[in-house]
């Protein structure tokens, strides 16, 4: 539902721009260049990384009655999980790494593409059902979602999961970042922009 509202209400999400954003710059789009995209991920990264973190806390002050009783068993659960997907990671080393690096690319395989679904639709509905479809199946296969773990793995922390700071990013954020990135854009967006590129209309460049 989350996914839908954002991108029905206009706003931008990590893994839609580092599909989108490349694009724009391949097809010699007025004024995108290489700093202007970079610029675009970073306020991007920053914006969903505050939102995200200000979601965080405000569950984890909910989940505790403002921090003064352990986390009942929805937080005690987050904890875990966030324990699970980051040294249950680690203990495979650079096999673990590699595990969550493409568990993310797959993810934003199936993010991006209902990004492009509903940039397709003209109705509400059909950018709904379009969205809809891949996003579920992302859950479903509990694929890594940078934007998600932003929110998931924070809470965990101020909930009182068992692993750091440092095991967050080395072990999660970092890596599933970089497979967002090379997922989307692999896996969708230069698909699609080569297999269509050649078939579009001409367009004059300004």
């Amino acid at each position: 539902v989350g996914f839908c509202m954002l991108y029905l209400l206009g706003f931008d999400l990590l893994t839609g721009v580092f599909v989108l954003t490349p694009l724009a710059w391949l097809d010699k789009r007025p004024g995108v260049t290489i700093k202007g995209i970079l610029r675009n991920w970073g306020l991007v990264f920053t914006g969903n990384f505050l939102g995200a973190l200000t979601v965080a806390f405000m569950m984890s002050f909910i989940f505790t009655y403002g921090f003064s009783v352990a986390p009942n068993e929805i937080g005690t659960k987050i904890g875990h999980i966030g324990e699970a997907r980051t040294l249950g990671y680690a203990q495979y080393g650079l096999m673990g790494w590699l595990t969550i690096f493409i568990r993310a690319m797959l993810c934003n395989w199936m993010v991006s593409t209902g990004v492009v679904g509903a940039m397709i639709s003209t109705t509400v509905s059909g950018k709904v059902i379009a969205m809809w479809m891949p996003i579920m199946l992302f859950f479903a296969m509990t694929f890594e979602h940078s934007v998600v773990n932003m929110f998931l793995f924070p809470s965990g922390l101020m909930m009182g999961g068992n692993f750091s700071i440092v095991d967050y990013l080395i072990w999660n954020e970092i890596p599933v970042v970089l497979g967002n990135l090379v997922g989307g854009l692999a896996f969708t967006g230069l698909t699609l922009y080569a297999t269509h590129i050649k078939t579009g209309p001409k367009r004059k460049l300004a």
